[in-house]
C-alpha cells in the first residue's frame, strides 16, 4: 500500500484513475479496491464512478479483460499480447481472447510525423527519396507504416515510431511495476500469477520492440540463417536511413497471408505453401535457435511466383542447444506415451516454487494418456504443447520466457497451417525436424565438443585448485574463516521481537510518565514555582497521551498487515 501512496502527489495520479475507471467500468471493480487503488483516489480527492461496474457485466470475465486493455491504449495492448504468449499462466480460453487483441489504431497525420521523420533522416524526405505517400499503409500501437520510393526506382517501408510514444509507454510501464507489487503484496491469491515477474519481461521486451534499429540486426541475422534457400525472403535493410525510430526496408510486393480469396486467385497451392511455411519456422525454432515470436498471417506474404515473406521482427525468441533438445524430447515424450521423462523435462523448466514430484508424475500420464493410439498425423502439436504448460500452472510453476514463447508460437503456426490447409500434418511435417535434434546430440562432432568442453573444464579446476587450496589455509590460519546461514523465517521473528521490545518499552515510558505526572500533580501548592510544576504534570500527561496512541496504532497496524 506505501507504494501506491507515493502516487498521489505525482504525475502518474491522473493516468492512474484513469485504469482504476476503466477496471471498474468493465466489471473488476473488487480488484480496484483490494488492490489499494480505490482508497488512494479517494485520499487525493479524485472520485470513481461505481456506478458504472455494472456495465459489461454480460461479457465473459476474458472478454471484459480484452477491452479493458484495449481501451487503456498500446502499453496496455502489447501486455495483453504477451500475456497472451503465458500459457503456463492463463488457461487457454483467457489466452484465446487475449489473442484478439489488435494492434491497429487511428494513423498521426503527416504533419505530426514530419518532424521527427525529418530529425531522423538528417534531410527532408522530398531529399532523401524519389516519393513517397503521406497516407500511411499500416498503422498499429507504437509504429505507422508508410511507403517511398528510392532515386533508382526501388520501393521501400519507411516504419516510424509515433512521436512521443516513449514516454507514454515509459510512465505506463513505471505504473505497472508499481501496481504489480502492490498485487503481489496486498492479493495472495494474485501472487501464483507473478505479476512483477511478467512485468518485467513485459518492460524488456517492449523496449527491445521500440528499438527500430535492434529490430532490423534481428532481421539480419534470420535473413543470413536462410541465405541458402530462395523460396524465402527478408526484406533488405536500408542502414543509412534506419535508427532506433525509424526502420527503412524493401516493399514487399505480396499477398497476406490473411487473404485466402487472393492466394486462390493467384494460382497459389495451399498445401505446399503451409508445409513451406511450416518448415521455415521449425528450421528457426529448431535448427538455428533464433525465431520470429509472433509469426501470425499477418507478418507473413505470400508472392506471385510462390515465394514467403516474413517481416516485423520486433519481437524474436532464442534457443540454446540444450533448450531445442529438451523441446524435441518432450513432443516425443509426449508421443510415446512416456510420463516420466515429460515430468523431469517440465521439472527443469519451471521456475520458482515447490512441487510434489510424484504428484505431477501422476497428471503427466494422465495428459499423455489422451495421445495413446492417436494417429501421426490427427496428433495437435500447439495442444499438446499447451497441455504441457496447463500441467506447470496446476501446480503453480512458470515457464521461463523463452519457452512460453516457443509453446505459443507453436500454437500460432498449427493455427495457421490447418488455415491454409484444413488436413495439414502438424506432427507429420515435425517429425524429421525433432528426430533430426535428437540425433544430432549423438552425432561425433557434437560428442567430440561435449568432450573437449568437459577436459577444458577439468584441467581449468585442476589449475585452479593449488591457489583456491592456499586461499583456504590462509584464510583458517587467519581466523577469516566462517560459515553463513539465512534462515528467513528466523529473520522474520527476529524482527517480531523487535518491534514487540520497542513497543514494551514505550509502555514502561508511558507508565512512568503517568506515574511521575500524578506525583508532581498531587504536590503542588501555590505560588509561581508551583505553577511551573503543574505545567510540568500536564506535559507528562500530553506526552504519556501521545505515546499511548502511538503503541495502540502500532499494535492495530500490526494486526491489519498480518
Amino acid at each position: 500500500m506505501a507504494v501506491l501512496e507515493a502516487l498521489a502527489g505525482v504525475r502518474d495520479l491522473g493516468r492512474l484513475q484513469e485504469i482504476a475507471s476503466v477496471f471498474v467500468r468493465h466489471g473488476f471493480g473488487d480488484l480496484v479496491r483490494r488492490s489499494g487503488m480505490a482508497g488512494v483516489l479517494e485520499r487525493a480527492g479524485r472520485l470513481l464512478h461505481w456506478e458504472q461496474a455494472e456495465e459489461r457485466l454480460e461479457m465473459r470475465p476474458p472478454e471484459r479483460l480484452r477491452c479493458a486493455l484495449q481501451e487503456l491504449g498500446p502499453t496496455f495492448v502489447k501486455l495483453g499480447q504477451v500475456l497472451a504468449t503465458r500459457v503456463d499462466l492463463l488457461p487457454p480460453d483467457w489466452i484465446a481472447e487475449l489473442g484478439r487483441l489488435q494492434n491497429a489504431v487511428p494513423a498521426v497525420p503527416w504533419e505530426a510525423v514530419l518532424p521527427q521523420l525529418v530529425e531522423d533522416l538528417g534531410v527532408e524526405p522530398d531529399v532523401a527519396f524519389a516519393r513517397g505517400e503521406t497516407l500511411p499503409v499500416a498503422a498499429a500501437a507504437l509504429a505507422q507504416a508508410h511507403r517511398a520510393w528510392r532515386h533508382d526506382g526501388t520501393p521501400v517501408i519507411l516504419k516510424v515510431r509515433r512521436p512521443g510514444i516513449t514516454a507514454i509507454v515509459e510512465a505506463d510501464l513505471r505504473l505497472m511495476a508499481r501496481l504489480a507489487d502492490v498485487l503481489e503484496s496486498q492479493l495472495p491469491d494474485m501472487r501464483r500469477y507473478r505479476p512483477a515477474e511478467v512485468v518485467r519481461q513485459f518492460r524488456v521486451s517492449l523496449r527491445r520492440e521500440l528499438d527500430f534499429a535492434a529490430e532490423c540486426r534481428s532481421a539480419e541475422r534470420i535473413a543470413a540463417n536462410f541465405a541458402g534457400d530462395p523460396g524465402v525472403v527478408v526484406p533488405r535493410v536500408h542502414w543509412q536511413w534506419t535508427s532506433e525510430r525509424l526502420n527503412v526496408q524493401d516493399y514487399v510486393d505480396g499477398i497476406p497471408a490473411v487473404d485466402l480469396a487472393a492466394v486462390d486467385a493467384a494460382g497459389l497451392d495451399r498445401t505446399r505453401l503451409a508445409r513451406a511455411g511450416t518448415g521455415i519456422v521449425l528450421k528457426m525454432l529448431l535448427e538455428d535457435g533464433l525465431f520470429h515470436a509472433d509469426p501470425h498471417p499477418g507478418n507473413v506474404f505470400f508472392l506471385r511466383d510462390g515465394r514467403i515473406a516474413i517481416i516485423d521482427f520486433g519481437m524474436v525468441g532464442h534457443l540454446g542447444e540444450r533448450r531445442r533438445v529438451e523441446l524435441a524430447r518432450l513432443l516425443h515424450g509426449m508421443v510415446a506415451q512416456d510420463a516420466e521423462a515429460v515430468a523431469d523435462i517440465l521439472l527443469d523448466w519451471s521456475v520458482g516454487g515447490e512441487v510434489d514430484e510424484e504428484s505431477l508424475e501422476t497428471d503427466a500420464a494422465a495428459v499423455v494418456d489422451r495421445y495413446r493410439g492417436v494417429p501421426l498425423k490427427d496428433l495437435r502439436m500447439g495442444t499438446m504443447l499447451s497441455d504441457a504448460a496447463g500441467l506447470l500452472r496446476s501446480h503453480g510453476l512458470v515457464l521461463p520466457p523463452d519457452l512460453a514463447l516457443v509453446v505459443k508460437t507453436f500454437l500460432t503456426l498449427e493455427g495457421f497451417g490447418r488455415q491454409l490447409d484444413p488436413g495439414f500434418d502438424m506432427a507429420g511435417e515435425a517429425r524429421p525436424w525433432l528426430e533430426k535434434v535428437m540425433l544430432r546430440r549423438f552425432a561425433p562432432s557434437v560428442l567430440a565438443r561435449r568432450g573437449r568442453r568437459g577436459l577444458a573444464g577439468i584441467l581449468e579446476l585442476g589449475a585452479e585448485l593449488p591457489r583456491d587450496l592456499r586461499r583456504l589455509l590462509r584464510a583458517a590460519r587467519a581466523g577469516r574463516l566462517g560459515g553463513r546461514i539465512d534462515i528467513p523465517t528466523l529473520r522474520s521473528f527476529g524482527d517480531q521481537v523487535d518491534r514487540a521490545a520497542s513497543r514494551l518499552t514505550i509502555g514502561v515510558i508511558t507508565a512512568a510518565l503517568i506515574i511521575g505526572s500524578s506525583i508532581v500533580m498531587n504536590s503542588v501548592g501555590g505560588g509561581a514555582r508551583n505553577q511551573w510544576l503543574m505545567a510540568l504534570g500536564v506535559a507528562g500527561f500530553i506526552g504519556a497521551a501521545a505515546l499511548g496512541v502511538w503503541i495502540v496504532y502500532s499494535i492495530w497496524r500490526g494486526a491489519h498487515r498480518r
